[in-house]
């Protein structure tokens, strides 16, 4: 059972909700991730995934619910691979936040991006399901589908870099000397926008859920930081992970990909580009060091929570000692990219 939720309102209101489903439902959290909790409803009707809103005070525009199961709706009659959603509480009086309940999808999902479980002969047709499928999402023209107002116009980098430095400072418990350079010459160096398209905000291996017996993959997860915007910011989020070095995440650094069998980020650019009709992309470093900046920004929403007692994750502590070394490495990317 989980301990954190409470499960006859939840068995209360699905068997109220759902037609067909029984009260005999068994709630289980799953144990990854670190942002929005996310648990297993297992029924004699089925397998099903419930995600609510972390527990306690929220910085302003976070965990969107919401907007995330807009967004799916959306995607799955695409024939995008998504959850199959359900259906939204937003009556706050069940859980005491907003949740949403989605259709459980079975398959493998690895957190580990040097795929050690896996034959090297396979690993590279794993890596190229994961680019086609960004670029199958960076092709659905958002006007098309109902999503014009799903992002503010504008530059995105512009906006993105506005919006994490409010929430960075929204959940500052420290002065860190490398953010404090980075904020003003990340504002200062936006480059251009050229496309517009619906971009995950999170896209990595671990937020994939593949096909248990082949190269597909079955849904993309974690859909809380998307909105209308630049796709270069979903590749280079992805790129990053070449040149993070491997930690038993998604980092790839270091790797023998001759060996491996997992392709080089040239390899993997090229794919992305040859499926979206790019003919190249600008240098990542400047790329590289604006999503560390809000993966900064992200781990010292975990600190803050962690300290606050309200994190939904009991590995947030090994998260938020993350904090320095990835504001040095994004300052780092900076400096590669011309910062002086």
């Amino acid at each position: 059972m989980a301990a954190d939720i409470d499960t006859p309102a939840v068995r209360d209101w699905l068997s109220r909700h759902v037609p067909g489903l029984s009260p005999d439902m068994v709630i289980e959290k799953f144990s990854g991730g670190q942002s929005n909790p996310t648990y297993r409803i297992s029924s004699l009707q089925g397998r099903f995934a419930l995600r609510r809103k972390p527990f306690g005070d929220l910085l302003p525009s976070a965990h969107a619910i919401e907007r995330e199961y807009r967004l799916i709706s959306v995607l799955h009659p695409q024939g995008f691979p998504v959850p199959r959603p359900i259906l939204l509480c937003e009556d706050k009086a069940v859980l005491g936040s907003a949740f949403y309940v989605m259709g459980l999808v079975e398959g493998r999902n690895f957190w580990d991006g040097t795929l050690p479980d896996v034959a090297a002969s396979g690993r590279a047709p794993l890596y190229h399901v994961m680019v086609d499928t960004l670029a199958q999402l960076h092709s659905i023209v958002p006007d098309d589908v109902g999503l014009g107002d799903f992002g503010r116009p504008g530059n995105y980098f512009k906006r993105q870099v506005g919006r994490w430095t409010k929430q960075y400072r929204a959940a500052q418990t420290e002065d860190i000397p490398e953010v404090e350079r980075l904020i003003p010459w990340l504002t200062a160096t936006v480059p251009p926008q050229t496309r517009s398209s619906v971009i995950h905000g999170d896209y990595r291996i671990d937020n994939l859920i593949f096909a248990p017996d082949r190269p597909q993959v079955n849904a993309v997860l974690d859909w809380e930081l998307a909105t209308i915007g630049d796709p270069l910011a979903d590749l280079a989020y992805l790129a990053m992970n070449w040149v993070m070095p491997i930690d038993g995440r998604a980092g790839l650094a270091g790797t023998d990909f001759a060996e491996s069998g997992i392709p080089t980020l040239d390899e993997v650019v090229q794919r992305y580009c040859a499926a979206t009709g790019r003919d190249g992309v600008p240098d990542l470093h400047w790329y590289f060091a604006y999503n560390l900046f809000r993966l900064t920004g992200i781990v010292q929403g975990v600190k803050k929570r962690m300290l606050e007692g309200n994190a939904s994750n009991a590995k947030a502590e090994v998260t938020a000692k993350l904090l320095h070394p990835l504001a040095r490495v994004a300052w780092e990317q900076a400096e590669k990219a011309g910062a002086v």
